[in-house]
């Protein structure tokens, strides 16, 4: 590395003083439910995240910032600002929802108040994606948006409201507002490092292919001393259809689908896993290949009597949600087509089977030789002090697809603090502050110096 510019060094301090205010804004963004199932969460939890984005970004330099209904009914926040005459244009993505706490017992700290611990900030979209949305505000402030500076690009701001439920909300609202989203580079904030302190950049996403599946078997339950034995059993067909799903490795079995970046080493996915000891990790390919160039099925949820409160009963009707991942190369709609074909297939005894196809959204893939990444990559390296890395990805963000076709010519890169540890999804999740600075540097950096890597690759 060569040695610190001046303006870069001022940037580090701008941003290292600003991590107190980056706190208190997470520590407010954490505080709301925003949870966006109002069968779990009252949607005022939304309301209120999204009414704090639309303060929070105009006060850190954006303008018309605002609510915009989707077609889902939930609420994006958009916002722009102005940059100097013939500066590219960068849309900034966040999204505000969150994944429900699940087990509230298994959270060591309140999963909706931020609480500092062991050098953490633990919460629910503590990192996912409430810390991206800090990053952002703590980017732009340094850049003296707050004291009205002109920013050196200009930049569109959209932050979505539904992300987690997958109910397609923003994908459904590009063509309908196209303007909101046209920008030359698109810095889609929802990953993050493939290691703490290793700056990274998404270059592919697997696809997402869901369906609820529903066995019958009988008209109602039957109890199992009088008629178990030969009467067909809901659940016990369920099991089989599942089970049929993965060989005997692990590998995911699915009849008509085949069996980049960073290495992952087994024992590193092990502890970012937390698999327990003795327990073996799953399929006969490299760990990298199994997350990210191969399809991964998951049986999400079962709906079942629960052991407590169970009667001894045949069951007559039984689902279960069933997520699929599809690698890029795959398409996934054909890949839910042949999911849905061998759960029917494999249903034993004649039971009858229903199959609900659920979101689905492409693989994705994005191209890595335009300007932007050239200036993302060298803001990454000054930010963390050491080259930046590709890596692929498990998740899926279908956003990434549509506005991929939309804008053919757009840069699109994936950022973010939601490293390994951060255990996104699950009880517990927290974020390591020192991402959230460094990201948020690099971010600064990249919007400082990208639009003469974009003018110069314009001129050549």
């Amino acid at each position: 590395m060569t040695s610190e510019s001046t303006d870069a060094a001022a940037l580090r301090e701008r941003v290292r003083a600003l991590m107190p205010r980056a706190e208190e804004d997470l520590t407010a963004l954490v505080a709301m439910r925003s949870v966006a199932d109002p069968r779990q969460f009252p949607p005022e939890e939304c309301g209120k995240a999204a009414d704090f984005l639309v303060r929070a970004f105009t006060g850190a330099g954006l303008r018309d910032v605002r609510r915009v209904t989707t077609p889902d009914g939930t609420d994006a926040v958009v916002g722009h600002a102005p940059g100097p005459e013939g500066a590219p244009t960068v849309l900034l993505y966040c999204h505000y929802d969150v994944q429900p706490p699940l087990d509230d017992a298994a959270w060591e700290t309140p999963p909706f108040e931020l609480t500092a611990r062991d050098g953490r900030w633990y919460g629910r979209g503590a990192a996912d994606c409430k810390g991206n949305i800090a990053m952002h505000l703590t980017a732009l402030r340094a850049l003296g948006g707050a004291e009205g500076a002109e920013f050196p690009v200009h930049i569109k701001f959209v932050a979505e409201g539904s992300e987690e439920q997958g109910t397609a909300g923003l994908e459904q609202l590009v063509p309908l507002q196209p303007e909101l989203f046209d920008a030359d580079a698109l810095l889609i904030c929802d990953t993050g490092n493939f290691a703490l302190g290793l700056p990274t950049t998404t270059t592919s996403l697997r696809g997402l292919a869901n369906v609820v599946v529903t066995v019958s078997t009988l008209k109602g339950e039957m109890h199992s001393g009088m008629f178990g034995g030969p009467a067909p059993d809901a659940l016990a067909a369920l099991v089989r259809m599942l089970d049929s799903l993965r060989d005997e490795h692990g590998n995911t079995a699915i009849q008509g689908l085949p069996a980049d970046g960073v290495s992952y080493p087994a024992d590193q996915f092990r502890a970012d896993a937390g698999v327990l000891d003795g327990v073996s990790l799953v399929g006969t390919g490299s760990v990298a290949d199994e997350l990210w160039a191969r399809p991964a099925v998951t049986v999400l949820g079962i709906d079942c009597p629960p052991v407590v409160g169970s009667s001894a009963a045949v069951q007559a009707k039984v689902r279960a949600r069933v997520s699929l991942r599809v690698p890029p190369g795959m398409d996934a709609e054909e890949a839910r087509k042949a999911l849905t074909d061998h759960l029917v297939a494999a249903a034993p005894w004649g039971a009858r089977v229903e199959v609900e196809a659920e979101s689905a959204g492409q693989p994705f893939r994005a191209r890595t030789d335009g300007p932007a990444y050239a200036a993302l990559g060298a803001a990454l390296s000054e930010a963390y002090g050491k080259a930046m890395v590709q890596s692929g990805q498990g998740g899926s963000i279908p956003l990434c697809n549509v506005l991929a076709d939309r804008f053919p010519d757009a840069e699109i890169a994936l950022i973010g603090v939601e490293e390994p540890g951060c255990l996104i999804h699950a009880p517990n999740e927290s974020v390591d502050p020192s991402e959230i600075e460094r990201m948020a540097l690099a971010e600064a950096l990249f919007l400082g110096s990208y639009a003469e890597a974009f003018t110069r690759a314009a001129g050549t």
